[in-house]
C-alpha cells in the first residue's frame, strides 16, 4: 500500500474510526528497528503508517508523559485523564463501546433510566439511513459529553495552576510521537495492514482510480 496517497485528511477519518480496543504493539516490536528516511516522500509515508500502526502505543505513550508531568499534582492528573477521556470519546467505536457498557450497568438498577440512554433511532428511506447515523453517549449527542469534560477539564487545569505544565508536557508527548513516528521502520505486518480491513477512506480513494 502506497501511503504517500493517504493524505491528512484520510488519516484522521481513519483514526476516528478505527476500533481501538487492540492492545497495544509488544514494547520489543515498538522499540526496535530505527532508520532516518533518505527522502521527503519515504518520511512521509512512514509517518502516517506507523501513526495509524501503533495508534494505542502513542496514545498510552501520550498519557504516560502527561502524567509525569503532573505526578506531584492530584488535581492536574484527575485532568489530564478527563482531557484523554475527552479526546477518546472522538473515537465512533470508543464513544460506542462507553456508552453501552455504562447503558448496560444502569439497565442492572434501573430499567425504565437505560431506556432512555438509547440513542434515537436513524429514519431509514428505501433501505438506507437517511444520513450519516449521529454518534450518541447514553442517548445524547456525541459533542455534549466532549464539551462538559472539556470544560471541566480546562478548569481543573486552571485550578491546578499546571496549563503551562500541560502545554510543555503536550509538545513534549508531541514531539516523542512524531520522532518515534519519522524514524521507526515500518514492519512487514505494518505494511501488510491495508486499508481492506480497517482504512475504508484510503481504500475507497484507490478503487476510485
Amino acid at each position: 500500500m502506497d501511503w504517500s496517497n493517504v493524505t491528512a485528511e484520510d488519516l484522521m477519518e481513519a483514526l476516528r474510526e478505527v476500533d481501538w480496543s487492540s492492545p497495544p504493539r509488544p514494547l520489543s516490536e515498538f522499540f526496535t528497528r530505527f532508520a532516518v528516511p533518505n527522502s521527503y516522500s519515504k518520511w512521509n509515508s512512514r509517518l502516517k503508517c506507523n501513526l495509524y500502526y501503533y495508534r494505542t502505543n502513542y496514545f498510552i505513550m501520550f498519557a504516560f508523559i502527561l502524567g509525569l508531568g503532573f505526578f506531584r499534582r492530584p488535581l492536574a492528573v484527575v485532568a489530564a485523564l478527563l482531557t484523554a477521556l475527552s479526546i477518546a470519546f472522538l473515537n465512533d467505536s470508543f464513544a460506542g463501546t462507553f456508552s453501552e457498557k455504562v447503558t448496560r450497568t444502569v439497565r442492572q438498577f434501573s430499567p425504565h433510566l437505560a431506556a432512555k440512554m438509547r440513542p434515537p433511532h436513524t429514519p431509514v428511506i428505501r433501505g438506507r439511513p437517511s444520513a450519516k447515523r449521529a454518534i450518541h453517549i447514553c442517548g445524547q449527542p456525541r459533542w455534549v459529553f466532549f464539551s462538559i469534560l472539556a470544560t471541566v477539564s480546562f478548569i481543573l487545569w486552571f485550578l491546578s495552576c499546571g496549563l503551562i505544565t500541560f502545554l510543555l508536557a503536550f509538545v513534549v508527548g508531541l514531539l516523542v510521537t512524531l520522532l518515534h513516528a519519522s524514524l521507526r521502520t515500518p514492519n512487514l505486518k505494518a505494511r501488510l495492514n491495508t486499508f481492506r480491513e480497517e482504512f475504508r477512506a484510503v481504500w475507497r480513494n484507490h478503487s476510485e482510480l
